[in-house]
């Protein structure tokens, strides 16, 4: 089960956020300011912080940089009610994987965790499914994410190819996978695609059309589109981003 710190000097949002990640099936330990939670991290180690930006003793940022000095990699979304990239940048040069807006409309908090989620997924060996263990999955839906791994950079890659080079059905993979996943194939592609292609863009030489091109994308537009949509920031900003 992942263990999700929500620090917010708003109780209400704390409360809020609290009831929707429980009921999602998530450990959550509360923190009304920044010291708080880093005192929070240092005791019980959560996978992912939820963290408003402006609050009392030490704000989102100051206690990002304090985690990141100590060698500290935990996922962090910032939430926050200044419409400003500004703040957006320093979050994402200190390691963010997500940036809203309060507030926050329906959908939002639960696409942002299941972005997370992918990318967690993708960033660790290609079995790594959150919640999962290679043992709940079988043969053929590890198979299928083993294809993605080799093959995510050919545009030719369908659902059809997959299933035949497993030598079974379409319909019968995109069920299992999506029964014992929570994704589609396509979605699993999607993300394990664009993690790839974060990669690459940490490598500022390196152009957003020649990316797109690594990781399977033959149209540069559609790729960024594609990009935004699941991390936020568009793939140029995001380099912008980089060290």
């Amino acid at each position: 089960m992942y263990k999700i710190l929500i620090c917010d000097d708003d109780h209400d949002i704390v409360s809020a956020l609290k009831i929707y990640l429980t009921s999602e099936g998530y450990q959550t330990v509360e923190a009304y300011n920044g010291q708080e939670a880093l005192d929070a991290v240092e005791r019980l180690s959560p996978s992912l912080i939820i963290t408003d930006l402006k609050m009392p003793r030490m704000d989102g940022i100051e206690m990002l940089r304090r985690l990141r000095e100590a060698g500290n990699p935990v996922y962090v979304i910032i939430l926050t009610a200044y419409d400003s990239f500004t703040y957006a940048q320093s979050a994402l040069r200190l390691g963010a994987v997500d940036f809203l807006l309060k507030p926050f409309h329906d959908g939002e908090l639960e696409q942002a965790v299941r972005n997370l989620q992918s990318r967690m997924q993708t960033s660790e060996p290609v079995h790594g499914i959150p919640g999962l263990k290679k043992g709940d999955k079988s043969k053929y839906v590890l198979e299928a994410m083993d294809y993605i791994g080799a093959h995510y950079n050919d545009p030719g890659i369908t659902v059809g190819s997959i299933a035949q080079s497993l030598g079974i059905s379409e319909g019968h993979l995109s069920h299992m996978f999506k029964k014992e996943t929570d994704y589609t194939l396509l979605n699993y592609l999607t993300r394990y695609r664009i993690h790839k292609s974060m990669e690459l863009l940490r490598d500022c030489r390196r152009k957003v059309y020649e990316v797109a091109e690594l990781v399977g994308y033959k149209d540069v537009t559609y790729f960024s589109a594609t990009f935004k949509k699941v991390v936020g920031i568009s793939p140029s900003e995001y380099q912008d981003t980089c060290p």
